[in-house]
């Protein structure tokens, strides 16, 4: 059974704790090192429901995953939503999406980036996964760009997407939260950097933190 199959069966409420459960506790312990039956036993759910929607852990952790990249992108799409209309407030909505991220009290680093490391054969559906949710970041990204003038959206959004990993990695390496202002900063002014002279445009100004 595809990955994409599996993350797209209908919702159940046991299912949703399944992942949900799965979810935490992978991004606490490790893909590999949290098994079957301490999921069951955290979210008080027998093995049948497990194999009722799932017929591998693996499966499971691309279920969890899928789940869990759909929720970060529904924040972020409503967080820029409220933004307003315009393109430049959108983009800094979205950078600022992680300075709440980094703040949260559970914050570990990212775990789509430990579930890379943990699986790291480009074939695996685990590895898969993650890459559909980092390239959904580039997407958006690469959609908005041009809103403000620039150019090679595509190699731009790259360049902020390499930014942002990087402020992933800071921010759980040295645990602080900052590292997202410094990103936001770097991001805007490498827009400015790129924006094409086709006019004037409303600079958000940088935030820390």
């Amino acid at each position: 059974m595809s990955s994409t199959t599996a993350g797209a069966r209908p919702s159940t409420p046991k299912r949703d704790l399944l992942l949900d459960t799965a979810f935490r506790l992978f991004y606490r312990d490790g893909f590999h090192a949290v098994g079957i039956d301490t999921i069951l036993a955290e979210a008080g759910l027998a093995k049948m429901t497990l194999y009722h929607h799932f017929s591998s852990k693996d499966e499971l952790i691309v279920a969890a995953l899928e789940r869990r990249s759909a929720q970060v992108r529904a924040r972020q799409a409503s967080m820029m939503e409220r933004a307003g209309s315009g393109a430049r407030e959108r983009l800094a909505a979205l950078l600022d999406s992680y300075a709440d991220w980094f703040r949260a009290e559970d914050f570990n680093g990212c775990a789509f980036i430990r579930a890379v490391a943990e699986y790291p054969d480009k074939a695996s559906p685990v590895h898969q996964a993650v890459v559909r949710h980092k390239q959904a970041l580039i997407d958006t990204l690469t959609a908005l760009l041009p809103e403000l003038g620039a150019r090679d959206a595509t190699g731009l959004a790259r360049r902020i997407y390499l930014i942002l990993e990087g402020a992933i990695v800071c921010a759980h390496t040295f645990g602080d939260p900052k590292a997202a202002g410094d990103a936001r900063a770097a991001a805007l002014t490498l827009v400015d950097a790129a924006l094409t002279n086709s006019g004037p445009s409303k600079r958000a100004k940088p935030r820390r933190g």
